[in-house]
Order: structure tokens, then C-alpha cells, then sequence
């Protein structure tokens, strides 16, 4: 992180100080940059802070462990915090506020709405064991869009079904924001970088290489011309099978924009995958034709 900003970031953990800072950027005319993030940030969540301060003349990152995401035994009270590190890289990244509320503040005594969506996006890929994840996720990024009054709004691509149910989201309800998608981020040796991979010990975490591996795989016999979706989620499969530390969730060609299932590889086709890694589960994939759109 040599070369960063150093400056001072404001904390806010109340929708009241948060507003007061929002009204006076708003008020001073100025742009505002959104990166929702769980926290425990990594070099991924340092390229949509990046961007956004290229892009806008403030930014404001938020660390909230979303718990209405998570389902029963799911890992919420085990995800990784370190509040501090990741105020300190916010501090080095120019950041202008972190807005890091507790679960009270978002979800206060007889909060009753969210928002649910059309089971063609939210039931499919990631959707399909995690049947009340991304009603989860629409619903506190909704809420972060109208807290911040974002002009634009950052989100990685390792995590694409979320970035096309939230860019659909926005279309749908009007919520004016643009949706900015971002390439993944790896570490050298492939692995996509994730604030889950610090559950992995070595073992796991040489085993973790089998996901890139079925990108890099999959990416090559695009490149060769071949045209049949099915045939190159068969071989990425066959791959990630001779891990035996490799559990498959699912791996599936879909369209990036609507995730209807993709036979043909056309501009646009997400060939996407969880797999277990003993018991951290990962995700990875890639789109052809470019990265995020």
C-alpha cells in the first residue's frame, strides 16, 4: 500500500452522523462513491476504493457484517474483523467516512421490510442452497444507496451473481445509482482474493488453486474456439473433481445480465462455481468478452 493518501477518515456509526456528513457533501455539490463491504478488507476491496476515488470527489466505504444474509450455521458470528486494520487501510486509501453502524442501527426494534426478488435470478447458482442470502443482500444495500445518496456504487466481480441482482435491483426500483462492476482480484498465484481464505490452513489453501485453475481452464478453450457451454462447465468440473479436498456446490455457464442458463458461449457468458475447500466455501469465475461491465 506504499504511495497511498494519508489522510484523517471520519467514523460514523449512526445514521445521524452519517447524514450530517452526506448533507454537507451534497450540499457542497460534490460526488459520492459507495463501497459496501463486510470489512476485512483486502487488496480486492482496495481496487473499488481506488476507482471510486478516481471517480468521485468523496467516498465512503461501509463495514457492516450484514446478519440477514447469513442463514442458521452459516459463519456470521465466525467471519473475520479487525475494525481497526481496516480503518487504517480506509486512512491510507483517501477515504472520506466509514460508515459502521451495529446490526441495532440497520435493523432497529420492529424493522419489517425487505426486499425480495424473482426467484430466476436469486434461486439459481449461489441462490440455490442459500435460499435467503440475497434477499439479505438487496435489502441492506438498498438501504446503504438511500443512506448515502451514492452517485455511483462499487462492487467486485468475483461475486458476480450479486452484482447482477443488485444492478437489477437498482434498474427495477429507480434508485438512480450507477452500478460500477470491478475486475477480480488474485493473488499470484491465482486464487481469487476473499476475506474467507483466511479460514484455509496450508493444505487447504493449496488445494484453494484448483478454482483458478478451472477459470484458467475454461478461459483457454474459449480462446480455442470451442462454443459449447456445457462441454467446458463438464471439463472444469472434471478438474475441480481430482482435488480431493474439493467439494463442488455448483459450476454453470449462465448469462451475466439475467443468469438465465447459457448452452452456447456467446459475449457475456459467466461460467461461475462454489466449491468447498474442506469447509470454507469459495467462489470464482469469469465472463467472456471482458471483465465487468
Amino acid at each position: 500500500m506504499e504511495g497511498e493518501i494519508s489522510m484523517e477518515t471520519v467514523v460514523a456509526t449512526t445514521k445521524e452522523e452519517l447524514k450530517q456528513e452526506i448533507d454537507c457533501w451534497r450540499n457542497a455539490g460534490e460526488t459520492i462513491g459507495l463501497v459496501p463491504t463486510m470489512g476485512y478488507l483486502h487488496e480486492g476491496h482496495a481496487s473499488l476504493i481506488r476507482r471510486a476515488r478516481q471517480e468521485c470527489d468523496r467516498v465512503m466505504v461501509s463495514v457492516f457484517v450484514n446478519p440477514t444474509q447469513f442463514a442458521p450455521g452459516e459463519d456470521l458470528e465466525a467471519y473475520p474483523r479487525d475494525f481497526e486494520r481496516d480503518r487504517q487501510l480506509c486512512r491510507q486509501l483517501g477515504v472520506d467516512l466509514i460508515f459502521h453502524p451495529t446490526p441495532e442501527v440497520m435493523y432497529p426494534q420492529g424493522f419489517g421490510t425487505t426486499i425480495a426478488m424473482d426467484q430466476s435470478m436469486t434461486g439459481v447458482l449461489c441462490g440455490k442452497t442459500r435460499p435467503t442470502h440475497f434477499q439479505g443482500v438487496c435489502t441492506v444495500v438498498c438501504k446503504l444507496f438511500g443512506l448515502s445518496h451514492a452517485d455511483r456504487a462499487y462492487f467486485g466481480q468475483k461475486d458476480a451473481q450479486q452484482l447482477a441482482i443488485v444492478r437489477k435491483m437498482n434498474r427495477d426500483l429507480d434508485l438512480g445509482v450507477t452500478v460500477v462492476g470491478c475486475p477480480i482480484v488474485r493473488e499470484a498465484d491465482g486464487l481469487a482474493k476473499s476475506s474467507r481464505n483466511v479460514y484455509l490452513n496450508p493444505q487447504e489453501r493449496q488445494a484453494a488453486l484448483v478454482l483458478s485453475q478451472a477459470v484458467k481452464l475454461g478461459q483457454e478453450k474459449v480462446a480455442q474456439g470451442e462454443t459449447d457451454a456445457d462441454a467446458i462447465v463438464s471439463a472444469m468440473k472434471e478438474h475441480i473433481g481430482k482435488e480431493p479436498l474439493a467439494r463442488i456446490d455448483y459450476v454453470e455457464a449462465v448469462d451475466d445480465i439475467d443468469l438465465r442458463p447459457a448452452h452456447t458461449v456467446v459475449s457475456g457468458t459467466l461460467f461461475a462455481m462454489a466449491v468447498y475447500i474442506g469447509k470454507t466455501r469459495l467462489i470464482d469465475n469469469f465472463i467472456t468478452g471482458g471483465d465487468a461491465k
